[in-house]
């Protein structure tokens, strides 16, 4: 069993940078792959970042990349998304997931626990 939960989220202005972190206990963390993902008002949630366990493999949304950057401290059991040059089309609840596999993975079936979310809000 995992339990994740995130925190930095916030209100910002576009153009503004925030750091996500994902708290995970159990032991089974860093040998997972890490997802985030996010879910604004009236949409589908969607795919924003992975890596692998070893944190060798990154794969992140066309949207987001060169933005943001996933990573993570396995000693800490702590995954973290970067957040830099934030848009207004950014704004969503943001959530963490610890897949069931250690390959990085883009699909959010593939992801066994989630955190509660954290909201980030870009004004502009």
């Amino acid at each position: 069993q995992v339990h994740l939960i995130e925190t930095g989220g916030g209100l910002v202005q576009a153009g503004d940078s925030l750091r996500l972190s994902c708290a995970a206990s159990g032991r089974t963390f860093s040998s997972s792959a890490v997802g985030w993902f996010r879910q604004a008002p009236g949409k589908e949630r969607e795919f924003v970042a992975t890596l692998s366990w070893t944190g060798d493999t990154t794969y992140y949304a066309d949207s987001v990349k060169g933005r943001f950057t996933i990573s993570r401290d396995n000693a800490k059991n702590t995954g973290y998304l970067q957040m830099n040059s934030l848009k207004p089309e950014d704004t969503a609840v943001y959530y963490c997931a610890a897949s069931r596999w250690r390959s990085a993975s883009l699909k959010a079936n593939e992801y066994l626990y989630w955190g509660q979310g954290t909201q980030v809000t870009v004004s502009s």
